[in-house]
């Protein structure tokens, strides 16, 4: 077998200087070949190197159709949806949309905002998020009705999680609120910017009226919760937030702090009908629901609730 290179979404992001949200919308499009390795999509370095000479442009040429209308190529056989987020649960609902649907759902591992905010650009088609709003203490809703402003979109409930301290086991520090984050003996590490994580704990310094030049730790960044209680658990750090399940995945000790409300946001649009339908059957099913409660951690009470939609 010939040694061909070939890149992740990520680092091809990291090449181009794009976000990966705009690389899955190009793989949707079928404008930038991909393969599989198990869960991970790759790009052959030829595929890439081809796109990128099929796209240079000077004074004398034209863009081709596909960019100039970004939906030309997008026939009804053109099936692919892109899931933002990093929840496992989204693992099984991607799982139980290409079952029972037409769909192809490919996963974006993209923080609540950040996706929020491609998805008004025109990027993404299933959007989870759980950013809480520290002056209504709500979850989401304020945040799409300003971000999204003059789209039409359905919030659906997915599950609701507790969100919290990763602290070391017996937590020997007896961290128990937010305001122990001011503590000189404590070292944090934080979320990267746009994750939900990292909303919820800026919003509770905003509150709490702490600076953040006051943490310990505060501009080390990680990019998802496993890492975050990873270096919590090999005591780089003494705290963390995120998740009660990475805690368990990872064997430490969980001190919960809030309820997250976690939702979905979808455009509404004719062509997003379907879509809409097959993820509200999904999310009502029992089926689906008792998957997740198999995994423990998630309160699935009003799962496939709307929250809110515009008419």
């Amino acid at each position: 077998m010939s040694k061909e290179l070939s890149y992740t979404i990520e680092e091809v992001s990291q090449l181009l200087k794009v976000s990966k949200l705009t690389l899955y919308d190009l793989v949707k499009k079928g404008e930038l070949p991909v393969f599989r390795v198990g869960r991970q999509m790759r790009i052959d370095s030829k595929d890439l190197d081809n796109y990128i000479k099929n796209h240079k442009t000077n004074q004398n040429t034209t863009f081709p159709p596909s960019v100039t209308d970004p939906h030309r190529n997008e026939t009804k056989d053109s099936q692919n949806i892109i899931i933002s987020g990093q929840d496992l649960v989204l693992d099984i609902l991607g799982k139980h949309i290409e079952k029972n649907s037409a769909y192809k759902p490919l996963r974006s591992f993209t923080g609540s905002l950040n996706s929020l905010i491609s998805m008004y650009n025109g990027e993404g088609d299933i959007v989870s998020l759980h950013l809480f709003d520290g002056d209504t203490g709500e979850y989401n809703l304020p945040y799409i009705k300003k971000i999204l402003v003059g789209y039409p979109f359905i919030l659906i409930n997915l599950l609701s999680r507790k969100a919290g301290f990763y602290v070391k086991k017996g937590n020997p520090l007896n961290l128990t609120s937010w305001t122990d984050l001011k503590r000189k003996d404590v070292k944090v590490i934080n979320r990267e910017k746009g994750s939900g994580a990292r909303i919820l704990l800026d919003e509770q310094l905003r509150i709490n009226e702490i600076p953040s030049r006051n943490i310990q730790g505060y501009e080390h960044e990680e990019n998802n919760h496993l890492s975050v209680a990873s270096a919590v658990s090999a005591r780089l750090v003494d705290v963390g937030v995120g998740i009660e399940k990475a805690a368990k995945i990872v064997g430490i000790d969980f001190v919960p702090l809030i309820t997250e409300q976690y939702d979905l946001v979808i455009l509404k649009t004719p062509k997003t009908e379907r879509l809409i339908n097959t993820v509200k059957g999904i999310l009502s099913s029992n089926q689906f629901q008792s998957e997740v409660n198999s995994l423990g951690d998630y309160d699935t009470s009003q799962t496939g609730k709307i929250i809110y939609e515009t008419y």
